[in-house]
């Protein structure tokens, strides 16, 4: 029975899935005038994406409408992590890599496309094994020096679409030796990016992925769902234990962890608090874009050109903005929480 139920629920998860169109351009060669000793390079899926994603809904309003105040491709009203990461390292949003001919790269870039994965979970989209390809041809193209690298900051960001892709065959049963083979991957992938030159990697732990909208929609946004949450319980507990094993292999703290899925329980806590103090205050387990059933409608109008999603008074009382994404209010309060962890990444040690 309980098998039954967890299916279920991760089946719900899966009608999450972002369905986007990748953009194919040939680009050139760069010359980038690099002024700015830090740059952060970024990795991973929608929760770090900037940009790169553009035939999605993150083009369309009311996507940024808080900022930059019109649509520019991140999933949400506004900032996103990758925003808050760099403010902390006091330089600019790096540039989306799909952008990368038209700005500046002297912040570095990111290569983060919504609906991907450590494997490959989406048609076209990159997967982080083709993400840090891109990034190896920039360097094979100059656009970065040794020193440039050395002193760059690196954000790796996935792992729930892979999850969303492997419940969504049906092997359920497996799920343990999945995570394995998952963290596996990641362990390679972040220690090719070490080889590449960068000494300090921060990697996101999986949130908790009982508590977003799509799926507390079936506790009427009242709790999260546990059940689902051991899913990110044991994946965190792999690849802190990885993280460690990587750290000790290389002699020093080149490895860095987020704990997203504190972060996030501790905030939605919090707001739940003010919430029973105040009746006006927000569920921070309903999105602010509310959609229309298991859809991704946010963003979307219908045949008459009316809004297939109705949005709440106070974007900025919010803790997530759609059915999967957090709001620029929830990634502020997310990124407080990290900061004792993100001063790791200006150690020199």
């Amino acid at each position: 029975m309980a098998k039954q139920v967890l299916i279920t629920l991760l089946l719900l998860f899966i009608s999450s899935t972002e369905v986007v169109e990748g953009t194919k351009k040939s680009y050139g060669i760069y010359d980038n005038k690099n002024n700015n000793s830090v740059k952060l390079f970024v990795f991973g899926d929608s929760y770090v994406d900037t940009g790169n994603t553009m035939q999605s809904r993150s083009y369309k309003p009311p996507y940024g409408m808080t900022y930059p105040g019109k649509p520019v491709g991140r999933f949400s009203d506004g900032r996103v992590l990758t925003d808050y990461i760099a403010s902390f390292l006091k330089i600019q949003t790096p540039t989306a890599y799909v952008l990368r001919n038209s700005s500046t790269l002297q912040y570095g870039v990111n290569f983060a496309y919504a609906g991907t994965g450590v494997f490959q979970t989406s048609v076209d989209g990159p997967n982080m094994t083709v993400q840090i390809d891109s990034f190896e041809k920039l360097i094979q193209q100059n656009v970065y020096t040794k020193q440039d690298l050395e002193s760059s900051v690196a954000l790796v960001s996935a792992s729930g679409n892979d999850y969303i892709a492997f419940v969504n065959k049906g092997n359920i049963i497996d799920i343990k030796s999945f995570t394995s083979s998952l963290i596996n991957q990641l362990s390679m992938n972040v220690q090719r990016i070490h080889d590449l030159g960068i000494n300090k990697i921060a990697i996101g732990l999986l949130i908790p992925i009982g508590c977003v909208p799509r799926i507390t929609a079936i506790t009427f946004h009242l709790s999260c769902v546990d059940i689902l949450n051991l899913i990110s319980v044991n994946h965190n507990q792999m690849l802190i234990q990885t993280v460690l094993q990587l750290n000790q292999q290389v002699g020093k703290s080149v490895f860095v962890t987020l704990d997203l899925y504190n972060a996030f329980l501790s905030t939605i806590e919090t707001m739940q608090k003010q919430q029973k103090e105040n009746s006006t205050r927000m569920n921070p387990l309903k999105s602010c874009c509310e959609e229309e059933g298991l859809t991704n409608s946010c963003g979307s109008v219908d045949d008459n050109g009316e809004n297939k999603y109705t949005l709440c008074e106070n974007p900025e009382l919010s803790f997530f903005w759609d059915n999967l994404h957090p709001s620029q209010n929830g990634w502020h309060a997310v990124y407080t929480l990290l900061q004792s962890s993100l001063g790791q990444l200006i150690d020199k040690n």
